[in-house]
């Protein structure tokens, strides 16, 4: 088969000037269109005029040179190692990088796993981003923070369970969760209640908080939390739920909604009656819990949205003297049902 000429492996890659003489324009129009530059006006006859042009040549402006001509890159890192995949983040992540593409950014995620402290802002320093949002898996040090800066990061965002110094913070309170979902369960005359541990990786940074702020709600009552690790399997569930009544168990909060419709069913596949025997709270308030009978009890999660984050990864970057701020991510509320 022949090659088109766009094809043809031996063909020189298109440039500015080759756009700029079929679209009949200079080279800095070419620049101002396709970088999307607002400080110049240029009419849209003359924009559509230069995109077709490109898209004929298969020219694609060089990322690189067009950071080192602005002395700084139009890249967000979001850091990733083990970032929980579910519903509630899974939108709010993909609602952040949409908003930080409509601003004009480009968004790349680097895995991390394996990496920690000042070996992975290093890493991530090589790459040049102009801003950083790290989801708490990997915990920045100040000393870090420092080396992301100083390689021209003009903004580094932490969206975690505390803030770390000279980042903007987006504290998500976990705690709250445990507590809400355990002053529900104690108020409802529940007296052991079991907290479900997550055991896959990567879980921790939220299930630890959750079960500190579940034995912070039993504080000064005679109701006591009792750890329950626990694999998102069947089997590990059925195991658990084989050895319930021996545990004395009457209420459990379940970390989340889908832990808690695994354990729920084998409860109730051992007998167990949901709620009469235990009461069963998740987390997240998904529509399956809508669905199941008895109906899911479970704290609902109001995030902010990821249009507001890239809004503030956005005015951190224009204005990288501001001073740093924190902001509560997330609020928690009961929503009551029958299963708890």
């Amino acid at each position: 088969m022949s090659q088109s000429p766009r094809q043809s492996a031996g063909r020189a890659v298109p440039t500015s000037a080759d756009v700029a003489r079929l679209a009949g324009v200079s080279r800095a129009t070419v620049s101002y269109v396709l970088n999307n530059t607002e400080a110049v006006r240029i009419s849209e006859p003359t924009r559509r005029r230069v995109r077709e042009a490109a898209e004929e040549l298969g020219y694609v402006p060089h990322a690189a040179a067009r950071s080192l001509r602005a002395g700084h890159s139009r890249m967000v890192l979001l850091p990733t190692a083990r970032v929980p995949v579910g519903p509630l983040y899974g939108t709010f992540l993909n609602e952040l990088q949409w908003a930080l593409r409509r601003l004009d950014y480009t968004v790349v995620q680097y895995g991390s796993l394996g990496l920690d402290g000042d070996e992975a802002a290093r890493a991530w320093a090589e790459l040049r981003p102009v801003a950083v949002v790290s989801f708490g898996e990997v915990e920045l040090t100040p000393n870090g923070v420092e080396i992301l800066k100083r390689s021209g990061a003009k903004a580094v965002i932490t969206v975690g369970p505390r803030r770390v110094e000279g980042t903007h913070a987006l504290v998500m309170d976990q705690g709250r969760v445990g507590r809400v979902a355990t002053e529900h369960l104690v108020g409802r005359g529940r007296r052991r209640i079991g907290v479900v541990v997550p055991e896959e990786p990567g879980l921790e940074m939220f299930s630890g908080p959750r079960l500190d702020g579940a034995r912070q709600a039993v504080a000064g009552t005679d109701a006591v939390v009792v750890p329950l690790p626990l694999r998102y399997e069947e089997e590990s569930a059925n195991e658990l739920a084989g050895r319930w009544r021996a545990l004395g168990l009457d209420a459990v909060f379940a970390y989340n909604d889908e832990y808690a419709m695994l354990l729920m069913r084998a409860l109730q596949d051992a007998g167990v009656l949901v709620p009469e025997e235990t009461a069963v709270v998740g987390c997240d308030d998904l529509l399956l819990g809508r669905l199941l009978r008895p109906r899911l009890t479970t704290v609902r999660i109001d995030m902010v949205i990821g249009r507001r984050l890239a809004e503030l990864v956005d005015g951190a970057v224009r204005d990288p003297e501001g001073t740093p701020e924190a902001r509560d991510l997330m609020a928690s509320q009961l929503v009551p049902r029958e299963s708890g």
